[in-house]
């Protein structure tokens, strides 16, 4: 790719980011768009809307730059929780590292690629006819002694790396406890999950559940909860909740056509009162939502799986840590979730049905990867005109006109691999909820970790290995040549990278900011419906989305750093963008759904691992193919004490994020011996984690009939 080319994909991509911006700070003040671009100072009572008119309303203004500045660690932990924490971190984290790396490399690297001759000297007179070869390594000669500073700088970016993961993964750890610490008695903190019950004949789940418990964990047991199928019984209020819903519309507004023809479409049948028709059919749906509650109640809907809750933190531990069987396979415990985040349809309680689940979603996600190299393919051929002029004769004549080359080779690529990646972190989250997690967070974070690995292998190794699908494959079956290889094609693919985070970094980031989906589904929605604040759903931030794309970038810079040091300003520039919008996001339009307490920071930190891995990999390749083979032989230490490294960290650390040491739960239950609101906390948590399903529902006037409890004390019990 020549310099033109990437200015052209600069001057576009930061002319949309403006774009994006000037819109943001008009259309924000807007009260018609407040659903859109505050919704959560909206949902919190934080947000008058106003019909009057001012000026000032279409004038740009940066005062939310200014807050989003202001914004402080403790208040985002107190607004947001810890995930949003960790997420803002891991930014941190990144600027801080490639303010370190862009030092050595903008003031270092550069100049000794730039007066390398191995291609050609950087003619900068003429400066947008350059490749932008001509500044990286490529450039520099074979056996030259100028690569020992490329040498030196792997070694010190690497320290510098090592250093800072261990203090964020130690500060996060400690973060983590204190978070716990200061933290009200939770549900989720006295209840673990019970799977594959076995029952004996003539027996139910819940009778299995009461003596099983009551026999091994006499002194700590407190009550239980059986899951049930709940599937057909959701369907139902889900209709009852969109009817009420039109019902409600209609009769706010005076001006709406009450009546309408009963048949298909409106057109067919008696006139009916619209009202009355609804008022009718939603009693219908509430009686048959009654009738199927009963049903559900019985024994025979029973699903082997079980909330079971105890009197204090360090007995569920006990129960959770402890096997309850012989058969591993049976009674299999799990901490429970937030009441709020569990994922009710998830419920496939048996083991070897969880487990050809996981091995179906391995498929499907193989698949899913060889499919998406057809795009990869394209964007491959886009990059290389000369190619592209071979496949589509007929395009000569136009690809000739500079612009149009600059354009193609320089923006287009780019876009097009963005606009295929958006589809992909709501098909691995689809594909994460089939396997049997009983959290919407605990799908969040194993889409996420799919996202992230199936970004790095079809927007990096496949995009660097040009090739049919078996070259890319039997790349990884000779690992012996994998670092010659790596060595070989990475440095070539530089310029797509760097028009990639100009892309895919600079707007879309800009985009999270204008929110382009949320504004056009507003604008299409609003002559038809007469939305109330009191409907309003606050988003929660996609965690399996954005953390992948940070990390994504993290490797990109990693990767590249001693390689095409040029990377390193535009990646920053990301960063920056990121930092401020982001906060602002936290501020006005994500609200927590559920909260791990940081447990996201271990995917961030493996991540980093594998990218310096990789890195290395590559340095002993270049370094070998340059002819400098001691410079080579003196890199094999580096991967070797990264790993070590990474094996203290998950030693030290990394128990603290799977369960709480026993240290500080017992410092909390002995907390709540004193605490007299403990009693209350008992009662309540009987019926926590009863599923919303089987709840009463009154949405007609004469409901009073279905404000009584539908299941008996068959399904929770006390010891």
């Amino acid at each position: 790719m020549l310099v033109s080319a990437l200015v052209t994909s600069v001057a576009i991509n930061s002319g949309l980011c403006v774009l994006f911006y000037t819109l943001y700070s008009i259309l924000r003040k807007q009260p018609s768009n407040s659903e859109v671009y505050i919704p959560r100072a909206l949902a919190e009572g934080g947000y008058k809307k106003s019909s009057h008119f001012n000026l000032e309303r279409l004038i740009p203004s940066p005062d939310w730059l200014r807050r989003a500045w202001k914004l402080t660690e403790d208040d985002l932990l107190a607004s947001n929780g810890l995930d949003a924490v960790v997420f803002m971190r891991l930014i941190n984290f990144s600027l801080r590292v490639f303010l370190f790396a862009g030092v050595i490399g903008v003031f270092a690297l550069l100049p000794v690629n730039c007066s390398g001759d191995a291609l050609e000297y950087v003619d900068f007179t003429d400066l947008s006819n350059n490749s932008l070869d001509l500044f990286s390594i490529t450039n520099v000669s074979s056996g030259s002694s100028l690569l020992w500073i490329h040498f030196t700088a792997v070694y010190l970016v690497t320290i510098f790396i090592c250093c800072l993961l261990y203090y964020e993964y130690r500060y996060i750890s400690e973060k983590r406890t204190s978070y716990f610490l200061a933290s009200k008695p939770q549900p989720h903190q006295f209840t673990i999950l019970v799977r594959s019950i076995p029952v004996p004949v003539g027996s139910s789940v819940s009778d299995s559940v009461e003596r099983f418990f009551t026999e091994y964990h006499p002194s700590t047991y407190l009550s239980h909860s059986v899951v049930r199928r709940t599937n057909k019984l959701q369907n139902l209020i889900n209709d009852a909740k969109k009817l009420y819903s039109r019902l409600v519309h209609l009769q706010s507004d005076p001006n709406k056509r009450k009546f309408k023809r009963s048949g298909t479409f409106g057109l067919f049948g008696p006139k009916v009162n619209l009202v009355d028709h609804y008022e009718k059919k939603l009693e219908d749906i509430e009686e048959n939502v009654r009738l199927e509650q009963s049903e559900v109640s019985l024994a025979g809907e029973e699903v082997r799986a079980a909330f079971v809750s105890f009197k204090s933190r360090y007995g569920a531990a006990i129960a959770f840590h402890l096997q309850q069987s012989t058969n591993p396979t049976r009674w299999v415990s799990e901490l429970a979730p937030e009441p709020h985040d569990v994922y009710w349809p998830f419920f496939s309680s048996s083991f070897i049905r969880r487990w050809i689940s996981k091995l179906v979603v391995i498929v499907a996600c193989i698949l899913l990867t060889i499919l998406f190299l057809i795009p990869v393919v394209l964007v491959q051929g886009l990059t290389n005109l000369t190619q592209l002029e071979v496949y589509f004769p007929f395009l000569t004549s136009v690809l000739t006109i500079t612009f149009v080359s600059e354009v193609v080779t320089g923006y287009l690529p780019s876009l097009i691999l963005l606009l295929f990646l958006k589809i992909v972190p709501p098909v691995m989250e689809g594909f994460s909820s089939i396997q049997g997690y009983i959290s919407n967070s605990a799908i969040q974070k194993s889409a996420c970790s799919k996202v992230l690995w199936f970004t790095v292998w079809n927007v990096f190794f496949a995009t660097v290995f040009s090739g049919s699908v078996f070259y890319k494959i039997s790349i990884f079956l000779d690992p012996q040549n994998i670092p010659a290889k790596l060595a070989s094609a990475v440095p070539e693919q530089a310029s797509f990278f760097i028009a990639y985070v100009v892309t895919s970094g600079w707007t879309g980031t800009s985009s999270e900011l204008f929110r382009i989906i949320p504004l056009l589904w507003s604008l299409m929605k609003r002559p038809f419906t007469d939305s109330k604040d009191d409907e309003l759903e606050v988003p929660a931030i996609p965690y399996h989305s954005h953390m992948p794309r940070v990390l994504f970038f993290v490797l990109l810079g990693i990767t590249y750093f001693f390689l095409a040091p040029l990377i390193l300003p535009f990646l920053l520039v990301y960063l920056c963008l990121g930092y401020i919008i982001y906060r602002n996001q936290f501020i006005n339009v994500y609200a927590p759904r559920y909260e791990t307490a940081g447990k996201f920071w271990p995917i961030a930190h493996n991540s980093v691992i594998f990218s310096l891995v990789l890195m290395h990999a590559i340095a002993v390749g270049v370094f070998t193919l340059k002819k400098v083979p001691v410079a080579s032989t003196f890199t094999f230490p580096l991967p070797v004490f990264t790993l070590l490294f990474n094996e203290y960290c998950r030693k030290r650390f990394l128990p603290n994020f799977i369960a709480y040491p026993a240290e500080s739960l017992l410092k909390k239950d002995r907390q709540d011996e004193n605490d007299p609101t403990m009693t209350e906390f008992y009662t309540k948590l009987v019926g926590t984690y009863q599923d919303p399903a089987l709840m009463p529902i009154n949405f007609t006037a004469n409901g009073d009939r279905l404000k009584s409890p539908l299941l008996s004390a068959s399904s929770s019990s006390h010891s």
